[in-house]
């Protein structure tokens, strides 16, 4: 988990939990899209901190949540952000599995925010078969894009059933399909160009729920 230590010194402690697009890989931290949402967000004038984030590259729902436990997080925070399940569909899981464990971290998430679900929210999956990789793998990128909207419905309806906010970032991920700027130096992630349209994307939703 990384800390940031002045999180209470601001009104709203920000925490991100999710796998390698919370976490950055490939991206300097500054660039990470939770990190510039805060920042688009102080900026508008709402005092949010830098986000904890419990994330890393190749984490299923079921890993996320071990390694929540693992944390001994007992923190109750302003905000919080779910973005999982790209490794899911990756490790060919099925979705009746994903709804089971995505519903229990809507639970958790909803904890970490002292049990106010309008205080959460959740990105949807983005499609990484836009990237290099995805070209060079041999993998169907139609096929993924498929199963991608498969999780991210389970997602999407788990969060109706929860009241929690659901934000659709998969299309704006798909924009980025042969433009390099957009895709990090690993040619699998997404560039901190990319993660700047999230932030801009969820901040009228998230400034919605601090209201």
């Amino acid at each position: 988990m990384i800390t940031n230590p002045t999180a209470s010194a601001h009104a709203y402690p920000y925490l991100a939990l999710g796998d390698s697009y919370t976490i950055g890989e490939s991206v300097p931290d500054a660039d990470r899209w939770s990190v510039q949402l805060a920042g688009l967000l102080r900026k508008d004038g709402v005092d949010v901190a830098d986000p904890d984030i419990i994330a890393r590259t190749g984490w299923t729902t079921a890993e996320l949540s071990e390694a929540i436990q693992k944390s001994g997080n007992q923190k109750t925070y302003g905000l919080v952000s779910l973005l999982i399940g790209v490794n899911n569909q990756y490790r060919g899981q099925d979705t009746d599995r994903y709804r089971t464990e995505v519903r229990a971290l809507l639970q958790t998430a909803r904890r970490f925010a002292g049990n106010s679900p309008n205080r959460v929210f959740v990105l949807s999956i983005p499609d990484w078969g836009v990237t290099p990789f995805a070209a060079g793998s041999g993998r169907d990128r139609q096929q993924i894009a498929r199963e991608i909207d498969a999780f991210n419905a389970v997602a999407q309806d788990e969060c109706r059933k929860a009241s929690i906010a659901y934000i659709d970032i998969t299309p704006t991920s798909r924009a980025a399909a042969g433009d390099r700027s957009q895709i990090a130096d690993d040619d699998l992630h997404f560039s901190g160009k990319q993660y700047r349209l999230w932030a801009e994307q969820a901040l009228p939703v998230v400034k919605t729920l601090l209201e």
